[in-house]
């Protein structure tokens, strides 16, 4: 595919050298920066340098606006002079291509051999002999399938997201936290950071362990045998944490000279059982390829406290956990996306390979229970009373294995690889090989990961780690903390302690890798797209499932400890950091999706009363400047019903405000309002209004209730209040016969403040004051819905609701406050104009006939205000239902009509008009 690639561009670049003609060294540069297409020399070719917007502390390049595309004329090339540089150029891409080859078979190599060098490690010469002896060869097999098993779903799963775009520094935990987003990446971005310095003790306590057994068969001992571990321990990860000083190429010409060592050591086993072996060998236990000791050792046999299946398992899980160290490497690799996949799973068969393999040459040709003494060889031919499969081969262990005082065969002794080898200082080498190129790698990968968790910034007092040095970016204040935590755990010095807890890191971290992927796929997420054909989201999902379920199997209280501690970092990330990242994760593409699933199904679901909610379209404008309006509709709809904030933008205010979503978007988040923001043009705010009513939402997620603040200065003539006046007519048309409307007034309710987070009443608690309630007109139950939602909110809860409901009747007294003057026509009063022409001059003003017409409802407005001043002076909040006009009713006379019920209140007022429709229902139907 990269080949393809490659020659595809050798092509282009010859078309263009072939027709343009390059001069000099300078000319191939300018063209290799410019790389324009073939319609226009501004119009750019296809670069990745355009791409690079995802990635963190990356210089961002911009492509040529459509506008200046339009505007600029076409440069042509300079006349065709010397073609023969086109060959030249050519030559000189065909040779780059030949070493790009290299660089990739070298790299791959590199990852592959990474991987081998951590994936062997002290379980394999310490412990895969022993396990045998446990489980024997069938079941150790099964251990060893169902570790691989894991670990190649999770290989796989790798091997997908490394193929899904260019991987940078960070390894592990840049791939999941890309993925699966900061809450998730970054709570296992820490665990596995954690892992892996865990990782570092393990392997030194195994060469720690070696090196004392060394000592102890030369007599030497420091001070005893636990505290001789971490001596040696201890030294041997300082000198190791100054290799990683030295840098990478250091530490890779040190892991070269570790896999030739490593490689002769498995050499020199293989031809070890292979040669006859001696009397002081068979003394030990190791006799050769035998049919009965093949057949005996098939079987399990457990014993002592870690004499169960999962506990072995759990053992042995850490010789397969270095799969990654590839990929926590990435940074460092030239083209991680191909050495990654191949040279992991390369590593994962190899090593497999020679697990198996030592695991059936061991089982075939050792016992499990010898006691190394010369004199148990038998003399004579009988063999009563003689126990095992080396009875028949002349030796009688059965005093020992009586007494369980055996100290040799597969069961008791920790290095039998070094007695079936053909030289056992070589195996010694191996041990030290694999135990120090282990530690070694993940004294490396450990800190690269936090380094790229730190740079996040995600969590707090944890950036003074992401510090690098050198050309290298190398993380040395994180070698020192990965130091300093492998020395704590190196004092535990128990290599079947330490092990179970690193297994159980490695498959939380396992787990959350392949639901990343998993979950990446069932989201259809269009940038989920790994060219690594060999992944199937299937095969992911059972490596996330069996790595939760090996956890508790493991040890079910480190299981539960560690998930919760994920559980807290998650927690802490989602509701209190809140990152101000955006990395295109898959949780954004199944919140999408999501999202879309239930509002095409609610299409399906009916209405009923008893499921209505206000779905508010609430006329705010710019929203910081009403934040009243914001506040209390934010009040009754938060987790409960739709509120979208609408903003009609005037041509004459078109370039003020064409920029301003996001802004006003962040201003609804930051003062915790749950709202959506929607922005439309039009030539009047009427059309505006009508317009956004009709577009605003999607399916059953609609507006049904539009909510405008009352124009407090609308004695003042403009042209807005000419179009407010008829915003309040148009909404008794047919056009929004299914619209409720709430009119929201309110005197000077936000207190003063220099911030753009202006506090207003609805932001403090309403106390134990009352909600007045002023149900004139029977629209369907609106306006007791609204304040019953109100008082589900915590800063609400303690207000009371009282019903004020009355007739008409008992309304009629004297004109009293009540005054249009500027808004009437005074017709009668002026002569040869009819009232025709002054209306069509001026159509919402009140003509003399109309205002008789509508005095006797005039006055009732005014009794109605009397009543509400009188019994709601200290009410937290009053809703008046919102009075109908008549289709003649002048709009003047009717904003005058709605100033009036509000005059004189020291709260909030909210007017409400439902559409004669129930909105609620007393009864259980």
């Amino acid at each position: 595919m990269q080949f393809q690639t490659v020659m595809v561009s050798l092509f282009i670049n010859f078309f263009f050298l072939f027709f343009t003609g390059t001069k000099s060294e300078s000319g191939q540069k300018d063209m290799e920066l410019r790389k324009t297409s073939i319609y226009n020399t501004i119009d750019m070719a296809p670069q990745l340098d355009y791409y690079a917007n995802t990635l963190p502390h990356q210089e961002i390049k911009i492509r040529p606006s459509l506008d200046v595309l339009r505007k600029t004329f076409e440069v042509r090339f300079p006349p065709v002079e010397k073609r023969s540089h086109c060959c030249v150029f050519l030559t000189l891409q065909l040779e780059q291509l030949k070493q790009n080859k290299k660089d990739i078979y070298f790299l791959f190599f590199l990852s592959q051999m990474r991987c081998m060098l951590n994936i062997w490690g002290v379980i394999l010469f310490l412990r895969l002999t022993w396990i045998t002896s446990q489980a024997g060869i069938v079941l150790g097999l099964v251990i060893i399938a169902l570790a691989v098993s894991v670990t190649t779903t999770t290989a796989l799963s790798i091997s997908a997201i490394a193929t899904n775009g260019r991987v940078k520094s960070g390894g592990t935990y840049f791939m999941i936290s890309r993925t699966l987003g900061p809450e998730l990446g970054a709570s296992i971005g820490l665990i596995f950071s954690l892992a892996n310095a865990l990782a570092v003790a393990l392997h030194t306590v195994g060469f720690s362990e070696v090196v004392r057994d060394l000592m102890r068969s030369y007599g030497t001992i420091m001070v005893d045998s636990l505290n001789d571990v971490r001596i040696i321990g201890v030294v041997t990860v300082t000198i190791l944490l100054f290799i990683t000083f030295g840098g990478m190429d250091w530490e890779a010409k040190a892991q070269i000279f570790f896999f030739i060592v490593l490689m002769a050591s498995f050499v020199d086993y293989l031809v070890g059982t292979l040669i006859p072996p001696t009397l002081l060998k068979k003394s030990q236990g190791f006799f050769g390829y035998d049919r009965d000791i093949f057949i005996e050792n098939l079987t399990p046999s457990w014993r002592g406290p870690d004499g169960n299946f999962f506990r072995q398992f759990a053992i042995f899980f850490p010789a397969c956990t270095g799969i990654l160290s590839g990929a926590n490497i990435s940074g460092d690799l030239k083209d991680p996306s191909t050495a990654i996949p191949k040279g992991t799973l390369m590593a994962i068969f190899c090593t497999t390979l020679s697990y198996v393999v030592i695991v059936i040459t061991s089982g075939a040709s050792t016992v499990r229970d010898a006691s190394g003494n010369m004199t148990d060889l038998m003399t004579g031919n009988s063999t009563s009373g003689c126990l095992g499969p080396a009875c028949k081969l002349g030796w009688n262990f059965t005093t020992c294995v009586q007494s369980q005082a055996c100290s040799q065969g597969l069961a008791n002794y920790s290095q039998v690889m070094g007695l079936i080898s053909g030289s056992y200082y070589l195996i010694v080498a191996g041990v030290f090989a694999a135990t120090l190129s282990s530690a070694l790698g993940f004294l490396v990968s450990a800190p690269k990961i936090f380094q790229c968790l730190c740079k996040d910034n995600v969590y707090p007092y944890i950036s003074f780690f992401g510090k690098g040095y050198g050309k290298n970016n190398e993380p040395l204040r994180g070698y020192i903390l990965t130091y300093l935590i492998a020395v704590a755990i190196i004092l535990v010095a128990q290599l079947n302690i330490i092990a179970p807890f690193i297994s159980n890191f490695f498959l939380c971290s396992y787990c959350l890798i392949n639901l990343s992927c998993f979950h990446a796929s069932i989201v259809n997420s269009p940038g989920w797209r790994p060219a690594f054909k060999y992944y199937n989201k299937w095969t992911a999902l059972y490596g996330a499932m069996a790595s939760f379920a090996l956890m508790f199997a493991f040890t079910w209280w480190a299981a539960l400890v560690t998930w919760f501690v994920i559980s807290l970092l998650f927690i802490y990330i989602t509701y209190l950091k809140k990152p101000n990242v955006n990395w295109g994760s898959s949780i954004q593409a199944s919140s999408y999706n999501m999202a879309l699933s239930f509002s095409v199904s609610l299409t399906d679901v009916k209405d009923h009363v008893k499921n209505f909610r206000p779905q508010c379209l609430v006329m705010t404008g710019p929203p910081k400047q009403r934040p009243a309006l914001v506040d209390f509709v934010g009040c009754f709809t938060k987790q409960v019903s739709l509120m979208i904030c609408g903003n009609i933008i005037m041509p004459d205010k078109q370039t003020q405000f064409q920029d301003s979503t996001d802004q006003y978007v962040k201003w609804l988040n930051k003062r915790k309002v749950r709202s959506f923001y929607t922005q439309f043009t039009a030539n009047t705010l009427r059309d505006g209004v009508r317009y956004l009513m009709q577009a605003s939402g999607l399916g059953k997620l609609k507006p049904n209730t539009l909510v405008i603040g009352f124009k407090s200065n609308w004695m003042e003539s403009s042209p807005t209040t000419y179009h407010f006046f008829h915003i309040l007519l148009r909404i008794w048309s047919n056009l929004y016969d299914n619209t409720y409307l709430l009119l929201f007034a309110a005197n000077d309710i936000s207190e003063n403040s220099k911030s753009d987070q202006v506090k207003t009443v609805f932001k403090n608690a309403g106390g134990t004051k009352t909600i007045d309630v002023y149900w004139i007109a029977d629209d369907g139950g609106l306006i007791l819905l609204v304040p019953y939602l109100l008082t589900r909110r915590k800063c609400w809860r303690s207000c009371k609701i009282r019903v004020y409901s009355m007739l008409s009747s008992v309304l009629v007294f004297e004109l009293t406050i009540f005054t249009v003057a500027p808004y009437r026509l005074y017709d009668e009063q002026q002569e040869d104009v009819s009232v025709q022409e002054l209306k069509k001059k001026e159509p919402w003003k009140i003509s003399d006939k109309q205002f008789e017409a509508f005095r006797l409802k005039s006055e009732r407005k005014v009794r109605l205000n009397e009543i509400i001043r009188r019994n709601s002076q200290n009410t937290t909040l009053v809703l008046v239902s919102l009075p109908v006009p008549h289709g003649d009713c002048p709009s003047a006379l009717y904003i005058a009509w709605l100033d009036t019920l509000t005059c004189g209140l020291h709260c909030p007022a909210v007017l409400v008009r439902g559409n004669q429709e129930n909105v609620l229902t007393f009864y259980c139907q």
